[in-house]
């Protein structure tokens, strides 16, 4: 088991985002198109916009295995994320209340997020489940951030039988993981590791 590294889901995320797309700015047009103000998400992604090019290749990583995912940037472009305002807050709770559940993706730069701590907490007093952690490793392994986020399942890269990996939500213990479309749809049932 190990979490994901920042060079990998930034290459992976680039490559796939602008495959058929020329510019930055038509990768999102491109995915922005169409999004109701009623639709429904799996997954919340509580994220440091310093990392937005890393967010990118999650997000493929998400949808890659069946789950859709909330990006208030890719959704809601003009929100601005530098400002703590009223009408941002009643916005982004209005998003969570249309996502079953949270990941939180830590890196090097969430610690100077204004909103990742207000997101994370709200999520858990609202649903008080359904919230993962998604460490994002630079160069040492294992680095959750901030201790109280090690009371949450963490996303891990786990080997699949043959070759490969999926990306599972792997029990604060470690002794059982449950794959990301079962967690994004709130499942309680983790399956232990043989």
């Amino acid at each position: 088991m190990a979490f994901y590294r920042a060079s990998e889901l930034r290459n992976d995320g680039l490559l796939v985002a602008t495959r058929s797309f020329t510019t930055a700015e038509a990768v999102l047009d491109r995915r922005t198109a169409g999004i109701s103000e009623r639709d429904t998400f799996d997954v919340f992604l509580s994220h440091s916009f310093r990392d937005a090019r890393i967010i990118l290749g999650i997000a493929e990583l998400l949808k890659s295995q069946g789950v859709s995912v909330y990006v208030d940037w890719l959704v809601d472009g003009q929100l601005d994320r530098s400002k703590v305002s009223a009408a941002t807050a009643r916005l982004l709770r209005k998003r969570m209340g249309q996502c079953r559940s949270l990941i939180f993706a830590t890196s090097t730069s969430s610690p100077s997020s204004k909103w990742m701590p207000w997101e994370l907490g709200y999520f858990d007093g609202r649903n008080g489940s359904n919230i993962s952690i998604m460490p994002i490793e630079e160069q040492a392994p294992g680095k959750y951030g901030q201790e109280y986020l090690e009371l949450y399942p963490a996303i891990e890269k786990l080997p699949v039988k043959g070759g490969g990996s999926i990306a599972a939500a792997v029990r604060t213990d470690g002794r059982a993981y449950m794959g990301l479309r079962d967690f994004a749809a709130g499942s309680t049932r983790y399956t232990a590791f043989s």
